[in-house]
């Protein structure tokens, strides 16, 4: 079959694969769309030492079952594959599972024509979803968990709240939209990307800036701030950002470890929470609200095929797309 494969820094290669090898419990899927996600694109610059090349990266998916349980249904996947026996698979809280393996990670992912998984991992779509929405429940689970943990620790509900999404990617960008369904009362949204600026003004209705230029709701001023990047400079943007008992929600993860300003995190109450990836639960939810329209049109999605795979790293690499999303359709 063909196959993207990450083979070295700023690699990627299509080139035929072996057919996947299913195992006991496992099911095969013709994969239809796949996305490339900002984790990708940390191994693909070579920072990721979890995924090591030669491998199939890859795990924003939707397609059909081609063999296994279910066979014929579209699905989609959670991509981590856990345990299902330990304490936090057993409060529902698999993300957390020490014993998880994921796909594009130690097994192989889905840029390719076809990907095997366990099939406990396979979520079932609703009737007649988009394939677009299909390839984003994913990322959108990941922005359903984190602000269904921040929502938790505000005071007041989210249409009250002022809120500052750091980052235009797209769980950054679907947070944003999100939100915006959600009814909050004022979303700021931090990108240096002047092109995804632009297709976040205009899909997710947000007042969009560039960090490096100014702007933005300055100190102390908003309830709730996302972090959808994860860098040094990032943290201590939010931190400032956040008003005295508000929340900081940290997602992305570019850089490993960084000093953020523990004495205001103190003295104004600041809660400090992180989010990472979503429960089997994010999943379902993510994919019906994705199919009843709650985060928009898409139209920000782009599609290419997956033998573009390598131009569009590339073109993610040098920010020459607006895209905060790009599928690969084999």
């Amino acid at each position: 079959m063909k196959a993207l494969v990450y083979t070295a820094p700023r690699e990627v290669v299509l080139r035929e694969e072996p057919e996947p090898a299913p195992g006991a419990g496992d099911v095969v899927i013709q994969v239809d769309a796949v996305g490339i996600c900002g984790s990708d694109m940390h191994a693909y610059h070579g920072h990721d030492p979890r995924r090591v090349p030669p491998l199939i990266l890859g795990h924003e998916l939707a397609g059909e079952i081609l063999s296994g349980p279910g066979k014929g249904r579209r699905v989609t996947v959670n991509p981590i594959i856990s345990c299902g026996h330990c304490e936090y698979c057993v409060q529902g809280r698999n993300n957390l599972c020490a014993n998880r393996t994921m796909i594009g990670m130690q097994r192989p992912g889905g840029f390719a024509e076809r990907v095997a998984t366990a099939a406990s991992a396979v979520i079932e779509l609703p009737e007649g979803m988009d394939t677009r929405a299909a390839a984003l429940t994913e990322p959108a689970a990941t922005a359903l968990h984190a602000l269904a943990l921040a929502s938790r620790a505000l005071q007041r509900p989210v249409p009250e709240c002022r809120v500052l999404v750091i980052g235009g990617g797209a769980i950054g960008l679907l947070t944003a939209l999100l939100l915006r369904h959600w009814g909050a009362r004022q979303v700021f949204l931090a990108e240096t990307n002047a092109l995804r600026r632009e297709a976040a003004k205009r899909e997710a209705d947000v007042e969009a800036f560039d960090p490096l230029a100014g702007g933005g709701p300055g100190e102390n001023s908003v309830e709730l701030v996302i972090d959808a990047v994860g860098a040094a400079p990032t943290r201590k943007a939010a931190l400032a950002a956040v008003k005295p008992g508000g929340v900081m929600l940290h997602v992305g993860l570019q850089d490993w470890a960084s000093e953020i300003d523990m004495r205001k995190l103190t003295l104004a109450e600041v809660t400090l929470i992180g989010a990472y990836t979503y429960a089997t639960a994010d999943l379902r939810a993510a994919a019906v609200a994705l199919h009843e329209g709650a985060f928009g049109k898409l139209g920000w999605v782009e599609e290419r095929p997956l033998a573009e795979g390598a131009r569009a790293f590339d073109d993610l690499h040098h920010g020459r797309s607006a895209a905060a999303k790009i599928l690969l359709r084999p």
